[in-house]
Order: C-alpha cells, then sequence, then structure tokens
C-alpha cells in the first residue's frame, strides 16, 4: 500500500506536467484544427531559459530568483509562440490541411537544431533548488514522502486549470476563442478578430508549457535539447487520449499517461513504461475514436 501511494503521488505529479503541455496542443487544434508538432519544442525551451535565468539570478533570494524566472521563461516563450504561428501557421492557414502540418514540424525540427547549436548538446544541469518535504507514511520501512516541489507543482497546476477554465468561460477572450472554435468565418463577420484571438491561443499555450518547463527544469534538475521530443509525444498523447479540443480531457490525458508511466514502472519493466502508455492510448481510440471528454466531428455539408 505505501509503494502503490508513492508511485501516486509521483504519477500525479508527471501527469500535471504533461496536461500542462497538452493544453497547448487542444487549445490550438479546438480553434483551428490543427496540431502544432512545435509546442514541445516551445516547453524545451521554456526549460533551456530556466537553466540560463536560473544562473543569472543565482545571487538572488530563491523566490525572488523563482519569480524572475517564471516570468523570464513565459516572456520568450510567448514570444516563440507567437512567433510559430505567425510564420508556419498563418500563411498557410486556408492552404491545405497538409501544409500547416509539414510547416510546423519543420519548425520543431528548425527549434531544435537551433538550441543544439546554441547551447550544445550536452546536458544542462542546475543545483537542487527546493529540498524537503513531508513523510506521509512508513510501512516496514518504506517511507511514503512528497516534496514540497511535488506539492508546489500539483498545486500550481490546479490554480492554472482554475484560472483557464475561468478565463475560457467568463471573459471576452474566452467568448471569441470559443467563437472562433465554433465557425472563424462566422465569427469575423461579427466583428472577432480571429488572427488575433488564435495568435493568443499559441502565445497562451506556449506560456503554460513554459510553465511545464520551470517545473520539469527545478525537478529533475537537468535538460537538454530532446526533451521537447519526449515531452510532446506524451502530451500530444494525452491530449488525443482526453479528446482532443477538450481543456479537461487534456488534463485528464496528462493525469492518465503520467500514472500509467508511473505504475508501470514501479510495478514491471521501467523501459516499457512507453509501450504501456502508447497501448491503453491505441484500445481507448478503438473503442472511442474521440477521446474520453472529446465529440465526434460533424461536417457541414
Amino acid at each position: 500500500m505505501a509503494y502503490f501511494l508513492q508511485q501516486l503521488i509521483n504519477g500525479v505529479t508527471l501527469g500535471s506536467v504533461y496536461g500542462l503541455i497538452a493544453i497547448g496542443y487542444t487549445m490550438v487544434y479546438g480553434i483551428i484544427g490543427m496540431i502544432n508538432f512545435a509546442h514541445g519544442e516551445i516547453y524545451m525551451i521554456g526549460a533551456f531559459v530556466a537553466v540560463i535565468a536560473f544562473t543569472l539570478f543565482a545571487g538572488f533570494s530563491f523566490f525572488a530568483a523563482l519569480l524572475l524566472v517564471l516570468v523570464f521563461a513565459m516572456l520568450v516563450s510567448g514570444f516563440y509562440g507567437w512567433t510559430v504561428e505567425r510564420l508556419a501557421y498563418r500563411p498557410l492557414r486556408h492552404s491545405f490541411r497538409l501544409a500547416p502540418l509539414i510547416s510546423a514540424i519543420g519548425m520543431s525540427i528548425f527549434l531544435q537544431n537551433f538550441v543544439q547549436l546554441a547551447q550544445g548538446a550536452r546536458n544542462k544541469p542546475i543545483p537542487p533548488k527546493v529540498q524537503g518535504g513531508f513523510t506521509l507514511l512508513n510501512d516496514g520501512g518504506f517511507a511514503v514522502q512528497i516534496s514540497y516541489l511535488q506539492i508546489g507543482i500539483i498545486v500550481l497546476t490546479i490554480m492554472l486549470m482554475v484560472g483557464l477554465n475561468g478565463v475560457i468561460h467568463t471573459t471576452s477572450l474566452g467568448r471569441r476563442q470559443r467563437a472562433c472554435e465554433q465557425d472563424k468565418v462566422m465569427a469575423s463577420l461579427l466583428g472577432v478578430d480571429v488572427d488575433r484571438t488564435v495568435s493568443v491561443t499559441f502565445v497562451t499555450g506556449a506560456v503554460l508549457a513554459a510553465l511545464a518547463g520551470v517545473m520539469v527544469t527545478l525537478y529533475y534538475g537537468v535538460v537538454d535539447f530532446f526533451i521537447g521530443f519526449h515531452a510532446g509525444i506524451k502530451a500530444f498523447t494525452a491530449a488525443v487520449l482526453g479528446g482532443i479540443g477538450s481543456v479537461h480531457g487534456a488534463m485528464l490525458g496528462g493525469l492518465l499517461i503520467g500514472l500509467i508511466e508511473a505504475f508501470w514502472a514501479g510495478y514491471f519493466l521501467t523501459e516499457w513504461k512507453d509501450v504501456a502508455a502508447f497501448s491503453i492510448l491505441v484500445m481507448v481510440l478503438i473503442f472511442r475514436p474521440s477521446g474520453i471528454f472529446g465529440h465526434p466531428e460533424v461536417e457541414k455539408i
């Protein structure tokens, strides 16, 4: 029971990170019906910016440095998210559907190699910034622990989800986003600036990815230029599992992927945890192709 509880905590922590990244995929798909395959690299850039910023602000107190790192990472990643939309998507929005997909893959490869050339191929470590935690249970010498950092990641994720849900359902930006999701042409005729709404959505997803990058940097203490690909694939899987286009589904899918990985690595073979996650995805899509919270698309003719 103690080991199960420990893996549950680890899985929820990892799933929270996947969920934040998956929201960026699902928001973009919900509005323009396309997958931003460069989104994983935005998350990777946020992690690298966190390493650089923590180094620059090493003389500050931890909380002051963390606040500056978060602001710095969100600004830089938001700029990259806006650039990806402006260069890879907007010019091709009315082209055939494969064109922006190929453009996004090209942007992903470009950003990955750009960071590799700019920062080098070696791992970038940082010293531990947050230490300590609580012991929840001690069963036969096995201590179930939750660190302060894990608590912070879970609490921050919950706060962001509540805040994002409020933005989508109660603000004018959320109304514009929901209008563009239903019918971009009609929304434009009614005075909605579709281009600006799409850009803000890309920036919002990039900011959430940057926060995930900062949390992962603090949690693991090391980053490399390839983490965006792995996390991006997992987050995209989470978005599809939860129902692409659903914010709640993206977060639920992220939690499920994190739990599957944690429990499989804890009770079976660590090397097969990715196989387990994708196998469950395949089974869900066979029996419910639209995902858990997704709805079948109905095309108007």
